[in-house]
C-alpha cells in the first residue's frame, strides 16, 4: 500500500517538497498563559484583558475594559515580556480564536489566553493561519475540558502535533492569509459603517419626543408631521395567534409555503435558514384564505423578540405563524415602506419598549397597539424616507453577501492549504 504523503491538496507553484510533523511544543520558544494573579483596578494604566477581547483575528480595547497599575504590570512581566510576532490563542471559555501580537505595549492578559512564541522553525503567520485550519480547530475541540467553563491546559496543547512547510513556503502561506484577513476586516468595517449611518438617520430622520419636525430632511419638504394613533392608519392586522396544523387538523410539510415566525423575521429581513416550517397547498389555504399576505407588507414581531420588522419580499404566498403580525395599511394614509422604517425608528422602539409587558420576553398585544401613537408627513415624503432606507438595507445586503463570500472562502482554503 502507497504511504500517504503530507502534501496539501492546495499549494503555491514551486514547492514540492513533503511538509514535516511535530508537537507544538517543539517548535514553540514560549507556550505560557496570562496571569493568574488578583489585580486591583485603576482609573489608568495598562489594560487587563481576556478572551473576549481577541476576536477574528485582532486584538479589540475599549474603555470599559479593566486597567492595571503600571507596577502590577511590571509585576506580571518580571521574567518574561510580550514580543511583536507572538501569536495569542484563547484557552478558557471561547476557545480557539487567536491574534498576532503587532504592538506588545500597554496591556497584558488573564489566564484565559495563551502566549505561543514560534521559534526559527515557525513563521507567526503562518502558525496563526494553521490555528485557524479545520484540522487544528477539531483537536482544540477534542481536548477541552468542560467544567465551569471550557477549557484547554497547556499541557494538552503542547502536545498537538502540526504539519509544516519550508519557512520559504510558510512565508507565502501566512502572506496570503493575512492579506485575505485584511479583505475580510475591511469589509466587515464597511458594512459596521453603513449600519452606524442607517441609525443615525433613524434617530435624526424622525421627530423626536416633544418635536413636530425632524432634525434631518430632504429638501423641499418643510410642513409638520402631522400625529395620529398607529392603528388610525392599520385597514386591518392579520393575526394568527395560537393557530397551529395540529389545530387545523394537518401537519407541517418538507416543503411548500413558507411559514413566517418570530424566529425567522429578523430586522430588515426574512432568515430563511431558521427552523425553517412549510405547509402545502392544503394547509396554506385552510391557514391563509382570505388574509393571503402581499408583497411589502409590514411583518411585526409582537414577543420573543418583540418589534423586530420586515416585509413580505414577494407574492410567492406566506403563512402567517407565531408571535407575529402583518398590518394591512391604508395606502392614502401610510406607505408599507415608510411604515417599516418608522417601527424600527430610535424614538417608536423606545415607546414600544415602555409599552411592552412581560418578563424575560417583552411582548406587545393588539391591545397595547392602540395607543401608540406616531408622527407621519406627506405621502410624499414617505415615499422618499422608505426609498431611502430600503436602499440602505439593499447596500448593507449586498456588502454582507461580498462578506460571506470572502469568509467561505477563506474556510475552503483553510481546509485545501493546510495538511
Amino acid at each position: 500500500m502507497e504511504e500517504t504523503r503530507l502534501v496539501p491538496k492546495r499549494r503555491f507553484q514551486s514547492f514540492r517538497e513533503e511538509w514535516e510533523q511535530n508537537k507544538l511544543d517543539n517548535l514553540l520558544e514560549q507556550l505560557k498563559d496570562g496571569t493568574h494573579g488578583t489585580h486591583r483596578n485603576v482609573e489608568k494604566g495598562p489594560y487587563l484583558l481576556s478572551a473576549k477581547n481577541i476576536k477574528n483575528g485582532e486584538i479589540f480595547i475599549s474603555e470599559e475594559d479593566r486597567n492595571i497599575s503600571v507596577e502590577e504590570y511590571e509585576k506580571i512581566h518580571k521574567y518574561f515580556s510580550l514580543k511583536k510576532g507572538d501569536v495569542l490563542l484563547t484557552i478558557v471559555g471561547s476557545i480557539g480564536e487567536s491574534a498576532i501580537i503587532d504592538n506588545p505595549y500597554g496591556y497584558t492578559f488573564q489566564r484565559s489566553v495563551a502566549y505561543l512564541r514560534p521559534n526559527k522553525e515557525i513563521n507567526s503567520k503562518f502558525l496563526y493561519a494553521q490555528i485557524n485550519s479545520y484540522e487544528f480547530q477539531k483537536k482544540l475541540m477534542n481536548r477541552q475540558v468542560l467544567s465551569a467553563q471550557a477549557g484547554i491546559y497547556l499541557r494538552d496543547l503542547s502536545d498537538i502535533f502540526i504539519t509544516f512547510p519550508t519557512i520559504e513556503e510558510q512565508q507565502k502561506i501566512g502572506e496570503f492569509f493575512k492579506v485575505l484577513d485584511e479583505c475580510i476586516a475591511n469589509q466587515e468595517r464597511k458594512i459596521a459603517k453603513v449600519k452606524a449611518l442607517k441609525a443615525a438617520y433613524l434617530t435624526e430622520m424622525f421627530p423626536q419626543k416633544g418635536e413636530t419636525v425632524p432634525k434631518r430632511r430632504f429638501k423641499g419638504y418643510e410642513d409638520e408631521w402631522g400625529q395620529s394613533y398607529l392603528l388610525d392608519n392599520i385597514k386591518k392586522i392579520i393575526d394568527f395567534r395560537g393557530r397551529t396544523p395540529k389545530k387545523l387538523g394537518l401537519s407541517w410539510s418538507e416543503n411548500g409555503y413558507l411559514a413566517l415566525s418570530a424566529l425567522n423575521v429578523k430586522n430588515g429581513y426574512i432568515d430563511y435558514t431558521v427552523e425553517p416550517h412549510y405547509g402545502d397547498e392544503e394547509l396554506y389555504y385552510k391557514w391563509m384564505s382570505g388574509n393571503e399576505l402581499k408583497k411589502n407588507q409590514v411583518i411585526f414581531t409582537t414577543e420573543a423578540p418583540m418589534g423586530n420588522v420586515a416585509q413580505v419580499p414577494d407574492n410567492k404566498g406566506y403563512i402567517l405563524s407565531q408571535r407575529v403580525i402583518v398590518f394591512d395599511c391604508y395606502e392614502e394614509r401610510i406607505s408599507n415602506d415608510f411604515l417599516a422604517v418608522l417601527l424600527r425608528s430610535s424614538n417608536i422602539n423606545k415607546k414600544l419598549t415602555n409599552l411592552s409587558s412581560g418578563g424575560t420576553a417583552k411582548g406587545v398585544s393588539q391591545k397595547t397597539l392602540e395607543s401608540l401613537k406616531v408622527k407621519a408627513p406627506s405621502l410624499k415624503e414617505q415615499q422618499k424616507i422608505g426609498n431611502f432606507f430600503k436602499n440602505l438595507d439593499n447596500q448593507i445586503e449586498t456588502e454582507e453577501k461580498k462578506l460571506d463570500k470572502l469568509q467561505k472562502m477563506k474556510e475552503a482554503y483553510l481546509e485545501e492549504m493546510f495538511v
